[in-house]
């Protein structure tokens, strides 16, 4: 996968975390494109390492979207007054 399709599952992946989390998420495209990506590298390192999946499993995009609601919250404190 190169990295225009990097780029669409992270945005993807960074959408449908913002759309399960509830509440006001600030943050433009950009953002929720790195959220995505990070969210989706958190979780294939994580759940591989830990043996939870192998790659290429459905089970990734659904870690993916986790580690990205993960990184939204992590996101939400740091950014907070």
């Amino acid at each position: 996968m190169g990295i225009l399709g990097t780029l669409l599952i992270g945005l993807l992946v960074g959408v449908l975390a913002r759309w399960l989390k509830p509440g006001r998420h600030p943050m433009g495209w950009v953002m929720t494109i790195l959220l995505g990506i990070g969210g989706s590298i958190l979780a294939t390192y994580g759940g591989q390492a830990l043996g939870i999946y192998r790659a290429g499993q459905a089970a990734g995009l659904v870690g993916a979207v986790v580690g990205a609601i993960v990184l939204l919250v992590v996101f939400g404190y740091l950014k907070k007054p």
